[in-house]
């Protein structure tokens, strides 16, 4: 039954029917294969070969959720060293001309992310800039019962305001026998930087409330007998990230409380280093109250090309002559944030 033969040309033909088209099929798929293989290629040789791990910090306290708080590279950017270069010259400078002992400044913008630091391991006393971390906590309280901001409070004990500390930058107070809401308090706490106002605060506060804004974090609890609690650039910027990023007051009271911080009078340090247009939500500090003076700012800038955060410590013989060593510094990182693509 299978016995017929096939003619030889036949077998020839088929065979090279067969190889033409099994090297046209391998033709192909190796041009596909080399294909794939040049896309993987190019996406390797355009990712960042200085690749950075994310520093995540989240919140704790919860059963089912971890909410974020703020992520952003461990290194510093590349882009900025030109910038952090020229602050240490600055930095340099009024050192050698006595106007500072030592600086320390922290950098953050919020496009990328992207961040450096001067000296950031140094520690100062903040000063006023604790305001900050208690006006969180008042508003914190606040989230938690409802109505608290408009309770009335009656100054009439001189001695609940009572400090012994030198105060060099004065503005508005709170006046003796008026009443006030607790908002109000806040509005000079903030505005005025009114130590006044401030201490009746502290009499009005939630210290585990308070002490929670610090350790959520990670930064060691405030101890209530002591005058001082030093910080660093870093850790203390961490407040402004949160504010800015909505991550531990409601979107509400976060957007308040930098809105607060935007109206505040002092004008002789950092801002005076900016456009005069320029929206700035900040806060400064006195500090070194049984060392040598300390002045402190911290802000969120919101112009040029990128909100950015900007903490300026400073260490010096003479409080008065530290603010323009900050408006110096900061006329300096708005120059570099305006020019960058």
């Amino acid at each position: 039954m299978f016995t017929k033969k096939v003619p030889f040309y036949l077998l020839i033909l088929t065979f090279l029917v067969s190889s033409l088209v099994s090297i046209l099929g391998f033709n192909y798929l190796k041009s596909n294969t080399q294909g794939e293989i040049a896309d993987v290629d190019n996406s390797i040789n355009h990712a960042n070969p200085s690749f950075c791990n994310l520093n995540i910090s989240r919140l704790k306290g919860y059963q089912y959720i971890h909410p974020l708080l703020y992520a952003e590279p461990q290194c510093e950017s590349a882009e900025l060293a030109d910038c952090k270069n020229q602050i240490s010259q600055i930095i340099n400078n009024n050192k050698a001309n006595g106007k500072i002992i030592s600086a320390s400044v922290y950098i953050r913008e919020f496009t990328q992310a992207q961040w450096t630091s001067i000296n950031p391991s140094e520690l100062y006393s903040p000063g006023s800039l604790l305001k900050v971390p208690e006006l969180m906590a008042l508003y914190k309280m606040n989230e938690r019962q409802p109505g608290f901001l408009d309770k009335i409070i009656e100054y009439k004990d001189v001695s609940k305001t009572k400090s012994n500390r030198v105060i060099n930058f004065e503005s508005n107070h709170i006046k003796l026998g008026n009443k006030y809401s607790i908002s109000d308090l806040i509005t000079y706490m903030i505005v005025y930087s009114d130590n006044d106002a401030t201490m009746l605060l502290n009499s009005l506060i939630d210290k585990t409330v308070f002490s929670k804004v610090f350790t959520d974090i990670g930064l060691k609890e405030p101890n209530y007998s002591s005058s001082d609690y030093k910080m660093n650039v870093t850790d203390y910027s961490i407040f402004l990230k949160e504010l800015y990023n909505g991550s531990y007051l409601s979107f509400k009271n976060s957007e308040e409380c930098l809105s607060l911080l935007s109206k505040t009078d002092f004008k002789e340090g950092l801002i005076s280093g900016l456009p005069s247009n320029c929206m700035v939500s900040h806060k400064f500090g006195e500090g070194g109250l049984n060392t040598e003076p300390n002045f402190s700012e911290a802000a969120v800038v919101y112009c040029g090309k990128t909100p950015y955060i900007i903490t300026i410590m400073t260490k010096g013989r003479e409080m008065k002559s530290l603010p323009s060593v900050s408006a110096e510094i900061s006329k300096k990182v708005y120059e570099v944030m305006s020019s960058r693509s």
